[in-house]
């Protein structure tokens, strides 16, 4: 790893942030792995190794990110990615392109950690470009604070090269969410496969807009996006799920699962499927509703009260 000059003490108050959010500091020290270390509007450490290539310019108090990984290379280890603001105030923008060659594999893991928020603004920008007989993976886990206001917009555009396949995951489970707007726009080419999964836990007042498109446009295209919300208290949440049958023989699958815990929730779900193309499968599932009554009699029959009843079945919900 190759600390910047002047960041040490930097470096220690955000690697106590992202061990907060689940990642291993150890992961991003290794010489042997690729790892990317974002503090506030500036990159204060990276890492790679050969076949990746990693460039950041900063400019408009933006941080730029270029990936490059080329044809023919496949990682055993992860590919870590730290996100980190440590200020009260301010604001994080992100603008980060990825560009993955042919017969690659690549498992990217991302913690964010805005530890102490009190109201900043992250937003990022991902482009993501994924060769031919690649597999990628990509796990987004977010730690933010209890009683500061983080305002989270985030957009991914992801394109699957022929006979690719994509995984991801966004997790923000652990701590108040504050305001969460996300934009997960993906397209599947010819044999590629692809999988969407978000989770989010909300409460007090949060808000929180999730939208996940599918644009199944190549020939035996396949894609599953999942979201998974549960909201309390007087927060907002509105899921909007869309999946566009193009190619021959494309299929899609869209599910979105809503538990509500409190009588001030507003809570929302719409499944859109567009089939333009007579081979084409889509289908959807969808539920807004309260934690299950025979789970929750079931837990408490054994001696829960039922609030650790909701919160252990909450907590398989997100495991």
């Amino acid at each position: 790893m190759e600390l910047q000059r002047d960041h040490s003490k930097e470096f220690e108050a955000i690697s106590k942030a992202y061990e907060k959010a689940g990642g291993d500091i150890s992961g991003l020290l290794s010489k042997d792995i690729v790892s990317v270390i974002v503090s506030g509007n500036q990159i204060i450490g990276r890492n790679t190794v050969d076949g990746v290539e990693i460039s950041a310019d900063i400019k408009d108090n933006k941080v730029k990110l270029n990936f490059v990984m080329k044809d023919g290379v496949k990682l055993n280890k992860p590919i870590h990615m730290c996100v980190g603001y440590l200020k009260d105030f301010g604001e994080q923008l992100l603008d980060m392109n990825f560009e993955i060659g042919d017969n690659c594999n690549a498992n990217f893991v991302s913690h964010c950690s805005f530890p102490a928020a009190k109201d900043i603004l992250h937003k990022m920008d991902a482009v993501l470009k994924i060769g031919k007989n690649s597999k990628v993976t990509y796990k987004d886990e977010h730690y933010h604070n209890e009683e500061g206001l983080v305002n989270l917009d985030a957009s991914y555009f992801t394109t699957i090269g022929e006979n690719s396949s994509f995984d991801n995951r966004f997790n923000l489970t652990k701590t108040r969410v504050g305001n969460l707007k996300i934009l997960m726009d993906v397209e599947i080419l010819k044999d590629a496969k692809c999988y969407i999964e978000s989770k989010v836990k909300e409460k007090k007042d949060d808000k929180v807009e999730i939208k996940e498109i599918m644009r199944l446009t190549g020939e035996n295209s396949s894609g599953i996006a999942k979201t998974y919300v549960i909201a309390q208290d007087n927060s907002y949440g509105k899921v909007i799920n869309e999946a566009y049958g193009i190619g021959n023989n494309a299929s899609g699958h869209i599910e979105c699962d809503e538990i509500i815990v409190g009588d001030g929730v507003d809570l929302s779900t719409i499944p859109l499927l567009n089939v333009k193309n007579a081979s084409a499968e889509l289908t959807h599932e969808a539920s807004v509703g309260r934690i299950n009554s025979d789970q929750l009699e079931t837990l408490m029959s054994k001696g829960l009260d039922q609030e650790d009843a909701t919160e252990l079945i909450i907590k398989g919900m997100f495991s």
